[in-house]
């Protein structure tokens, strides 16, 4: 079975090292020795001013549209996971989508200032697969109408935009450590901001709004415990070999695959990427589906990442049209991508899809 990720694991007997120091101390969570170093390693690999490490990806939109006050209407993306939407929804908030740019399926800026409305409080975008949004127009937006940016960065660690981070930018950037992340924690995910009371705030926030015995303010259980600490400083020395391995693995693909009717996503102008995902678009979804049979036929799983396009999820009030996602919704396809898959596998899965898109190619 080859699945579309696999998730790196470290040296078993560096991992139990850790474990021995957790048994000794019997701090198992409640901001341990291993999450503050965990914390201050991350600050300074990604070149963050404040970072806070916490339980998952979807905690961290949540605390983050808290911390902001965000209530009403906020402008998102309809191309992302389903997360970005439900934290916005869990918090009360009314998502507003706007489209997404055809070329890298990033929000479109052009497209976000004429839903602006006297209700609207902030810009919620995500870092598709890891590459940047437009993020000087966005910023521009923000400034003109006093919005707030929060950036779903989930996909971007180890990415960097003009130099800097990716998590640098906006009011407000989080990020996921799921375990099939490019880095990860098992399960963890992290909030970043440069404003130092903003981050006092999301420290109380973190831990149920505790100052040492005092409720200090609101909060929520958003701590992550010694054990994921541990993993994330046995994985995070690893990433530089890591994305370099991903990046290998993405060249391989680039190599074979047959680009007559597939698409890919194009990287905006100075972003160093981190190689996250391979993602395809086929030329419909009929194309897409035929070459998922075939995958799988031959216990090749891919993913259908991003599907459906938010805007038309169930449980979203009001149809909101957002052609381009839609349409990219049905038709992109994630390959599998992942350090250490073997060269012999990339030849198969890619003669697979150009056999796929070939046989429908052919004339009736």
């Amino acid at each position: 079975m080859i699945n579309v990720t696999k998730s790196y694991l470290p040296d078993l007997e560096e991992y139990t090292q850790y474990l021995k120091g957790i048994w000794e101390r019997v701090h198992l969570t409640n901001d341990g020795p291993l999450l503050r170093e965990l914390e201050g390693q991350l600050k300074e690999f990604l070149g963050v001013k404040h970072l806070k490490y916490c339980t998952n990806g979807t905690v961290v939109l949540q605390m983050a549209l808290k911390a902001l006050n965000i209530t009403k209407e906020v402008i998102t993306t309809p191309f992302s996971y389903v997360a970005t939407t439900n934290a916005l929804l869990w918090e009360g908030c009314t998502p507003v989508f706007a489209d997404v740019r055809p070329d890298d399926y990033c929000i479109d800026p052009d497209k976000i200032e004429p839903l602006i409305t006297e209700n609207t409080q902030a810009i919620l975008a995500t870092h598709v697969y890891g590459n940047a949004c437009r993020i000087e127009q966005i910023q521009a937006i923000a400034e003109k109408y006093n919005l707030k940016v929060i950036y779903d960065a989930a996909h971007t660690f180890g990415a960097t935009y003009n130099g800097k981070s990716i998590l640098s930018y906006g009011d407000l950037s989080t990020c996921s450590f799921h375990a099939t992340k490019v880095f990860h924690t098992v399960e963890g995910g992290c909030i970043v901001t440069n404003d130092d009371e903003m981050a006092e705030k999301l420290h109380f926030y973190r831990s149920f709004g505790h100052r040492n015995d005092d409720y200090y303010s609101i909060g929520i259980n958003a701590k992550n415990s010694e054990f994921h600490a541990a993993m994330g400083l046995c994985v995070l020395p690893k990433v530089p070999d890591l994305i370099e391995s991903r990046k290998q693995v993405f060249g391989w693909y680039n190599d074979r695959l047959n680009f007559g009717r597939i698409t890919r996503p194009v990287l905006t102008p100075g972003v160093a990427y981190n190689y996250a995902y391979y993602p395809v678009v086929f030329d419909s979804e009929a194309t897409l589906l035929r070459v998922m049979e075939a995958l799988n036929a031959q216990h090749i799983v891919p993913r259908r990442y991003f599907y459906p396009s938010l805007n038309t999820l169930p449980f979203v009030v009001g149809h909101q049209p957002c052609p381009v996602s839609e349409d990219i919704a049905l038709r992109v396809l994630c390959l599998p991508l992942y350090p250490g898959l073997p060269e012999e596998d990339v030849d198969r899965i890619s003669a697979i899809v150009n056999e796929a898109i070939a046989v429908l190619s052919e004339p009736a």
